[in-house]
This record gives C-alpha cells, structure tokens and sequence, in this order.
C-alpha cells in the first residue's frame, strides 16, 4: 500500500507542513500493522502536486493499493477526507469524511488507520492497535512545531538543518514526553556527528546530543527503532562490533518497515563485517522507499561499493548526484565506482568535480584525499575490505594529501625536529586553499588550541615517530596525523604541516 502526499485545501502553502504531517503519521500507523507492506515518504512525495495515473504508480512502487485525500485546516478546525482505492480495478473500497476539532487530529489519524486496514482484511493484533492508539504528545503546540521540524530536516541545507534542531529542541521543551521529538533530534544530530558538520554544530557536541536525545527516545518509549539504530552507528564507529550488531538487529526487530531504519543497519552491518546483512538490509530499504533522499541514497551508494556491486553502485550514487547536484562527495564516491567499472576517464572528470565542490568548505572532514578516506573509513572492521576502494580513487586521481599538496622528501623533518621546532611554540600561518589565517598554540605538555576566524578547536598535539598528530574530540575522537616538510621558498623558519583535513604553511614564534 502507498499512502499519496494529502493535499492543502486551505488556501495557505504556509499549511503544506500540516498536510504532510498527515500523510507521515497515517504511514507510521500503518507500517506498524504485520499484514502491510507500507511504501516510505521520500517515495510516495515524488507524487505530491501531480495527478498521476494510478498503474503507473502500482508499477513503480510494486503496490496493490493507494490512500489518498485532503485536508483542510481553519483555525482550530480540520476537515479531512480520505479513500482506499484497489489499483487493478479501481474500485474506491472505503471512503470517509472526518471534521472534527484540532485537538482530535490523533483520534482521527487512529480511526482512519483502523477503518483502512478492516477495508484490507488486515487484522491488528492487540499490541498493535494499542501502539495505533496511542497519541504521540497530548500538546499540539510541540506536535506542530516538530512538523516544522522535520519539514526544515528534510531541506539537507545548512540552514534547514540548524533550525530543525532548533525546533526539535523547542518540541522537547514544551512536551518533555515527546519521545518522537526525541528521537528525531537523534538521527539528525547522529547523522551531522558521522558527516563531522562543523558549520552546523561543532562534532562532539553533535555525539553528545545524539547519545542523550537516543537515550531519551528510548527512556520514553523502548519499541521505538530509530534510536536503537542511532546507537548502533555510534557503537560501529567506536569499533565496539558486537554492541552495534546488537543494536541494529534490536532496531529491526522493531522496524515495522522503515527505510531509513534499515539503511542505518546495512551501514552498520557492512563496517562490523557482515556483508549478507548489510546487502539484505539496502535491498529491504530500497524495496521499501525506491525514491531515497540523497543523504540515504550516499550511504546505500557506499555499502554497495564496499559490497564490491559496483553495477548497483553507479546507478545509486548517479541518481543521488542529479538530485543533490552541490555534493562533491557523491561525485568522488561515484568516480571510485567508475574506476572499479573500468571507465577512467568518466572517473577523472567526476574526481575533478567533486573536489571543486568540496574545497569551498573548511571542514577537516571533507573526503577531498586518499588520507581522508582512510580516516574516515577506519572503523571498518575487515580493513581489507577498504583497499579496493582506495586503489579505484587513486586510479581516479584523487590526491594522497588535500589539494594536491606535494613535497620533495628530502625537506621532511624527523620526530626529534618536530618536536624541537613545535612544541612549546605558537605556528602562525595561512591554511589552502584560499590563505585563510590560522594560529595554533601548543604547550609544552602537548595541550593546543587551533584557531580561525570561523573555529576554535581544543586539543592534544604530540609527534609520533616521524609525525605530528592533533587528537581531540572532533573527527570521531581519533588522532589525525601527517609529515612537517622545510619549505625551500620561505625564508628562516618557514615549515607545511599536512593532514587528512588541511595544508598548513606556518611560521614558528616562542
């Protein structure tokens, strides 16, 4: 079954949110029924504002039946009216009209998912028509402010992004039980911490809030899935396995058929090394929403690659590039795909693209170096299983270091003049590729801040054999090392520091 996006016949697009709010939660309600099959919302919104045909859309969802309808919000009143309808013969099998007081919309929302599934012959057991029942928050101010949430989440831009936290948070206040608030909050915030979105909020405060909103969630109501796939991200890249594949067979268990759920889990599967889950669980997701948003189609696009279907691969990061064409790390996930497909040259164009994307953000964590992949994928736990994709970028012609940085050997400092020439000292200096000033203090005892003009960074400095390393709390707490080369134009002390993440070029103060 398909629930198709509710039309606003309130004359107000500033209402759309309300509409789709609708459509989303009669979805959930329906996805909790063992009898159904639900088609997810990044699919079933590829329909909204059109007027499709009903076979072309039981041919492109694999669905038997269709729920569509209408509301209309004035004021403290709704009208809302809906239908079943069988593809095959077209016959309209329930139809219903419903106006009622705002206050109502989840009584509403409850008999319209009971009186569809009696329609389709689909028995709830008790525990699911208790669930069904059950009001996600008895305040409608935090219900309509986490609908603006999650329209905000969906926008994938920066600023749509800060103000869904906002909102999820403003949800949070004004109804602490709220647990589908909480759980939200969790997947954004998990989701910023994996992609280290430090123009958005710095990682470890990102790690931090997603631990405590999952926990939350799960305080409030334990049979929510989200969180527990959440948590099994974080388990995964912390190398703690055996937690994360708990947690994600936890988060299926409970998954009543979420698409987003079960990409989490092929991720998680995939890095704890158990590839048949991990491709079991992408087939299941995109079976369940064939129209991912780009961010969920980057994370299939990678565990196909890594699964080594490299077919599969091409055609999902291609369809996640068209619809997210400012990503320069699908261009450079894609270019791997080519390489591995044979198809050189198209992967030199698509390396050359995608780091002409990423080099307009500072973030250490933009996947724009061999290093940087290395990094950002160490959590794998079979690290062969990472080798072929670092030998398809190489052939593609992605540096070993950011923007292409180069040095002759001969003007690399060893792990004694480092330690001479850094620590205790203040580098002052520019950062590639644009010169943007940068200052990092570091004691003697290794304690260092780094600054710019747009971030400030704590941390811990030390050199490790022939190697200077920055350990803190951003980049998934681990250590980011690279070599310190004597630049042969700079007069007097002049030294580069290159890492996954940047190109330093800096002079050395006591």
């Amino acid at each position: 079954i398909a629930v198709l996006p509710f039309t606003n016949l309130s004359g107000d697009p500033g209402q759309d949110y309300f509409a789709d709010g609708i459509t989303e939660d009669l979805i959930t309600d329906l996805a909790k029924l063992s009898g159904l099959d639900v088609i997810a919302r990044n699919s079933v919104f590829a329909y909204k504002g059109t007027s499709p045909v009903l076979a072309d859309i039981g041919r492109d969802l694999g669905v038997q039946f269709v729920v569509d309808g209408s509301v209309r919000r004035t004021g403290d009143q709704i009208r809302l009216n809906a239908q079943l309808i069988d593809i095959a013969t077209g016959d309209n099998l329930w139809a219903n009209r419903f106006n009622r007081g705002i206050a109502d919309v989840f009584a509403v929302q409850d008999e319209m998912s009971r009186e569809i599934a009696k329609a389709l012959g689909v028995q709830a057991s008790a525990a699911e028509r208790e669930r069904m029942a059950r009001p996600p928050t008895a305040n409608l101010e935090a219900y309509d402010t986490y609908l603006r949430a999650e329209r905000e989440a969906r926008t994938g831009r920066g600023d749509g992004l800060r103000e869904a936290l906002a909102l999820y948070e403003k949800a949070q206040k004004l109804d602490p039980t709220f647990a589908e608030a909480f759980a939200a909050d969790a997947r954004l915030s998990v989701y910023l911490w994996r992609t280290a979105s430090d123009d958005i909020i710095q990682s470890a405060l990102a790690r931090k809030r997603a631990y405590e909103k999952a926990s939350r969630a799960l305080e409030l109501d334990s049979d929510f899935s989200s969180p527990y796939a959440v948590l099994g991200i974080m388990q995964v890249m912390d190398r703690r396995y055996e937690d994360a594949i708990t947690s994600a067979e936890r988060a299926v268990a409970l998954g009543s058929g979420d698409a987003a759920t079960e990409i989490a889990v092929g991720y998680i599967q995939l890095f704890a090394g158990n590839h048949n889950k991990a491709a079991l669980a992408v087939e299941t997701a995109l079976k369940l929403d064939p129209n991912l948003v780009p961010i969920d189609r980057e994370v299939v696009g990678v565990v196909l690659l890594l699964l080594g279907d490299i077919r599969k691969a091409i055609e999902t990061l291609e369809r996640a590039r068209d619809d997210a064409p400012e990503a320069g790390s699908l261009r450079i996930l894609l270019a791997a795909a080519y390489a591995r497909a044979g198809r050189t040259e198209d992967a030199k164009a698509a390396i050359a693209d995608g780091l002409r994307l990423v080099t307009k953000t500072e973030s250490l964590a933009r996947l724009r170096s061999l290093d940087a992949f290395r990094n950002h994928y160490a959590h794998l736990r079979n690290a062969e299983d990472l080798a072929p994709l670092i030998d398809a970028l190489r052939l593609a012609g992605l540096p070993e270091w950011p923007f292409g940085f180069t040095a002759d050997e001969q003007d690399r400092l060893n792990g004694a003049e480092i330690a001479s020439f850094v620590v205790g000292k203040t580098l002052k200096g520019n950062l590639e590729p644009d010169g943007l000033p940068a200052i990092m203090q570091i004691e003697q005892d290794g304690t260092a801040v780094f600054r710019t003009m747009t971030r400030m960074l704590t941390e811990r400095v030390y050199v490790d054999r022939d190697l200077l390393c920055e350990h803190s709390e951003n980049m998934f707490g681990r250590p980011i090392c690279g070599p310190v080369y004597r630049r042969r134009d700079a007069a007097g002390n002049g030294y580069s520091y290159v890492n996954t993440g940047m190109v330093f070029h800096f002079v050395t103060v006591n």
